[in-house]
């Protein structure tokens, strides 16, 4: 089994940055896609960004496409999101997911996911 554990979350004002970690541990593999997706109070879960194995392949989301950048250390078992030029409407709940075989949007394609992280956004 896979373990994760978001952290990095907060209140931060429109404009401002956030660095998201996720700390993995357990059966992971660095052969497999990791990711970020996010959820808003009332909404589904959706997806914000994926990393290729070795870290040299990202597609992200139209909605946070050059203003976020989604990075990954395997030796530290350590994943990233930095956050930049923070909106409103990027208020969530962020949470870490592992185990895509392929660059993956949709969350049954991960097998494993972690707690979250909170992210508020004032105006």
């Amino acid at each position: 089994q896979v373990q994760l554990v978001e952290s990095g979350g907060g209140l931060v004002q429109a404009g401002g940055s956030l660095r998201l970690s996720c700390l993995a541990s357990g059966r992971t593999s660095s052969m497999l896609y990791m990711g970020w997706f996010r959820q808003a109070p009332g909404k589904e879960r959706t997806f914000v960004a994926t990393i290729s194995g070795s870290g040299g392949e990202a597609f992200y989301a139209d909605s946070v496409k050059g203003r976020f950048a989604i990075s990954r250390d395997n030796h530290e078992n350590t994943l990233y999101l930095q956050m930049n030029s923070l909106k409103p409407e990027d208020t969530a709940l962020y949470y870490c997911a592992h185990g895509a075989r392929l660059p993956a949007v949709e969350t049954f394609e991960y097998n494993a996911w972690g707690q979250g992280t909170q992210v508020t956004v004032s105006s």
